[in-house]
């Protein structure tokens, strides 16, 4: 798939914001006045910037509006809702935090669930697609939601917590790329499968479909070196997980602190360009960016 840099912002950065705010409904860290206005400053820049940034991926950006009229069978309208019920709820009730020093528990668990919820339908939106093998599994939602908590951990300043997440979406995401790996070639789609003409023969392409570059080549067809991923991944992995834990490890000081956070997003960014760079739409076939599954 075509890794367009507004999606990969949208993902990195509303995931890591409303990890924050996760976080922050459950009561961590307990602060209130001016102290509690600045992590919601920060949680919503970063979850609402990445949501806005979403929007330039659009054909249509001014028809985003009408994502709300089909919640009854799109993610993409269930998670425009939740996000919506989230913020609006973690709004007030980090207004009662800021103004009245007061925290409304239900209030936050709920507006938790529901920050929660908006990565998890963001999650669905690929991992229903059936045509991308590599998506299609519960280790994505279990990517994106394990790197959305051990952001928000990181950016809370939970630090046990934050050592004992960036740990575990280290493992689902060597898993992610493992398991991805193989997705496409057990999913036993080829050329013959697709056109239903293996009855008769061994199929191949006559001839490429297009002279030129269309829609569906720029989108779906995007092909990545072997010895590039791994050395990204390499790169994604240190970034994300290692640095950031062994700053944590350390004592503690606010500019280690600092540098795992940025560390962390900055390894983020790469995992989640990897998650579209290397993820395969079986409409390849008909290009010739694969010839069979394996």
């Amino acid at each position: 798939m075509h890794p367009a840099l507004s999606v990969i912002f949208f993902s990195t950065f509303s995931g890591l914001g409303f990890g924050l705010l996760v976080f922050l409904g459950l009561g961590y860290p307990g602060v209130t006045g001016w102290s509690a206005f600045a992590f919601f400053a920060i949680a919503y820049i970063l979850a609402v910037g990445g949501l806005i940034s979403s929007t330039f991926h659009l054909g249509h950006p001014e028809r985003a509006l009408k994502a709300f009229t089909q919640w009854q069978t799109s993610w993409l309208s269930r998670e425009a809702w939740c996000a919506v019920i989230a913020l609006l709820l973690m709004a007030t009730y980090g207004a009662g935090l800021v103004f009245l020093e007061t925290r409304w528990t239900i209030l936050g668990i709920v507006g938790a669930l529901f920050s929660l919820a908006t990565v998890f339908t963001t999650s669905m939106i690929y991992a229903q697609m059936k045509t991308v093998p590599r998506w299609h599994s519960p280790l994505t939602p279990a990517y994106f939601l394990s790197l959305c908590i051990a952001g928000g951990a990181l950016l809370a300043g939970q630090v046990t917590w934050a050592v004992i997440l960036l740990l575990v979406a280290g493992v689902i995401q060597i898993f992610t790329w493992g398991i991805g790996d193989k997705a496409f070639a057990q999913s036993g789609t080829d050329i013959a499968s697709a056109t239903r003409l293996g009855n008769i023969g061994k199929v191949r392409a006559f001839e490429p479909p297009h002279t030129g570059t269309n829609y569906l080549k720029r989108e779906f067809v995007y092909v990545i070196a072997r010895k590039h991923a791994q050395k990204l991944r390499i790169i994604a992995g240190l970034l994300m997980v290692v640095l950031p834990l062994l700053l944590l490890l350390l004592p503690f000081n606010h500019y280690f602190a600092l540098l795992a956070v940025v560390s962390h997003v900055a390894g983020v960014f790469t995992s989640r360009w990897l998650f579209f760079a290397e993820a395969e739409h079986v409409v390849g076939l008909y290009y010739g960016a694969r010839t069979q599954a394996g």
